[in-house]
């Protein structure tokens, strides 16, 4: 069965990662994953949460948001709702965890990074795209870091490894690599990827949609994972070249 947009099931969508997209923050990057566009800054502050205070690590966390009009349909902010809703919560916690696995919090000392990501226009895969770019987002604030002298430990220590991630499914019985939104709503399965630039994995959140997968199905589908991230960490190297 041919994919929307005519790719191989085992080819990534474009993609292209801006750095210094943002004159303000620390660090800034535009991702794109094909249509999908996700604004990740970073944000230095000297400091970390008082729960920290006193025991010499850093601390890295993330704040996922989708526009209004970035999908077909407007959506209220939820700002305006005055309520976080659960899907932005965990999105903003897998990020964070993502990332954390990428840094040596001791290394960096007793300063804090957020990461910002915002989807400005949504098809598809906005929470692997966001943790691709905010890595790259988060090493250029590492780097700024750096410059001043303010890391407890040297810049190559702090960065110790690279993270990023990408969608996988199985749609008509076929397993895809980076679905885009046509082919996400009509998955059976529905696994997201988070790998290291080795390919070791970080984290993996597979749901059957439409019933259940097999073993071998599963395996596939994070064959197809780590050649995609790996693929990723290539663009993140020659991004930050």
């Amino acid at each position: 069965m041919a994919r929307p947009d005519g790719r191989r099931p085992d080819q990534l969508r474009p993609v292209t990662l801006t750095r210094g997209w943002s004159t303000h923050p620390e660090g800034s990057v535009l991702v794109e994953f094909g249509a999908t566009r996700v604004l990740c800054t970073a944000s230095v502050t000297e400091g970390v949460p008082r729960w920290r205070k006193g025991s010499g690590l850093g601390w890295v966390t993330a704040e996922y948001a989708m526009l209004p009009r970035a999908t077909n349909t407007r959506s209220d902010r939820e700002s305006v709702k005055g309520k976080i809703g659960g899907r932005t919560h965990e999105i903003s916690r897998l990020i964070g965890r993502s990332l954390r696995a990428c840094i040596d919090l001791k290394a960096l000392g007793e300063n804090s990074v957020v990461l910002d990501c915002d989807v400005l226009q949504a098809d598809g895969g906005t929470r692997t795209a966001a943790i691709t770019g905010a890595y790259v987002a988060l090493y250029d604030a590492v780097g700024w870091l750096a410059e001043r002298k303010a890391l407890a430990g040297k810049p190559e220590k702090v960065m110790h490894r690279s993270v990023a991630a990408v969608s996988v499914g199985i749609i008509g019985g076929e397993p895809r690599l980076d679905l885009c939104y046509e082919e996400d709503v009509a998955a059976e399965v529905d696994m997201n990827v988070v790998c290291t630039g080795t390919g070791d994995f970080v984290e993996v959140q597979g749901t059957g949609e439409a019933g259940i997968f097999a073993r071998d199905q599963l395996d596939a589908m994070l064959d197809l994972g780590v050649l995609g991230c790996l693929e990723l960490a290539d663009a993140q190297r020659k991004a930050l070249a």
